[in-house]
């Protein structure tokens, strides 16, 4: 058998595993790729009203290939802001990129719950076992199979964390046992790669279901849940809401006080909702991050605040 034809294997197998009737569908290649091999489940597709989004086609595009029945739920800034706020409390930090990504869950599975479904399906893991991540894409081959290593050892699935906080259970295909063990298997070649002259990730992926999915979303880059969805937004947000000088008397404060440097205003809406929640993060004894003290383990990018390189 051939890698495609195994990986396809695989996937379905662990799909059919699945036994929730509904999937977080943003219309990139994962979440496609899950709609394709499911039965027919429902899915649901977390809008921004207020921001530019980059989603909607793809979903609907990806709904109607593969017959499902699509809930787009346009999200108005409130709302966003809302789920920003809980999304910190259950997480226990202020990293702004996770949080911008993480709301978007929050809110997908809170529709799962408010619309009486009691589990959602998402493409996690995917981006780490098969390279997905934009980092990955020009990084000589010798070292990606190392880097891939690396994170497939650290990943962790905040939507996991979300469900269970909600009463909502969270499945993952892409983490089948299968499905781990044969990626960590395939070689780092044949996860990136070029067509048409671009350089792709999860090249293996694109290749096995390019002729089951619609080809715009085969070849689509890699979109982050805050770009899909919009609350990327959210930056631009808090920079045209949050006065200048306020922000530097505060950051001064929270910098003498508590030791953490605030890197700019959207950290420092994030920070105070995490200190209300959580109080003043506990300094690390081993390496830690030069803004907020935590503990990082030799990590470049700081889970606590976001900081990156550190």
């Amino acid at each position: 058998m051939d890698t495609y034809k195994e990986v396809r294997a695989a996937l379905k197998e662990s799909c059919d595993r699945c036994t929730s009737g509904l999937i977080a569908l943003s219309g990139g290649l994962d979440s496609t790729i899950i709609a394709h091999l499911r039965e027919k489940p429902d899915a649901v597709a977390v809008i921004a009203e207020d921001f530019v989004s980059t989603d909607l086609t793809y979903c609907q595009l990806a709904a109607k290939e593969a017959g499902l029945q699509l809930s787009i739920h346009s999200a108005g800034t409130t709302e966003i802001l809302e789920a920003v706020e809980e999304t910190i409390k259950i997480l226990g930090n202020f990293n702004d990129i996770e949080i911008r990504n993480s709301a978007v869950m929050y809110m997908a599975v809170e529709w799962a719950k408010k619309n009486g479904y009691g589990s959602i399906i998402t493409g996690d893991g995917a981006d780490e076992l098969f390279a997905g991540y934009d980092f990955m894409v020009n990084m000589p081959e010798d070292r990606l199979a190392g880097e891939i290593e690396r994170v497939c050892s650290v990943m962790h699935f905040p939507a996991q964390a979300i469900g269970k906080s909600l009463g909502i259970a969270v499945e993952l295909p892409f983490l089948g046992d299968a499905v781990v063990r044969l990626a960590l298997q395939i070689p780092a070649g044949l996860k990136v790669g070029e067509k048409d002259g671009k350089r792709y990730g999860k090249l293996v992926l694109r290749k096995a279901f390019e002729g089951d999915i619609p080809a715009q979303i085969a070849w689509r880059p890699k979109s982050p849940m805050q770009d899909g969805a919009g609350t990327a937004g959210l930056t631009g947000l808090f920079e045209s809401l949050i006065d200048g000088q306020k922000f530097d008397e505060e950051r001064l404060a929270t910098r003498e006080k508590d030791g953490v440097e605030i890197r700019n205003k959207e950290s420092m809406y994030y920070y105070n909702i995490y200190k209300k929640a959580h109080g003043v993060p506990a300094r690390g004894s081993g390496i830690t991050c030069p803004y907020c003290r935590c503990e990082t383990g030799g990590s470049k990018f700081c889970r606590m605040c976001g900081a990156f390189p550190i």
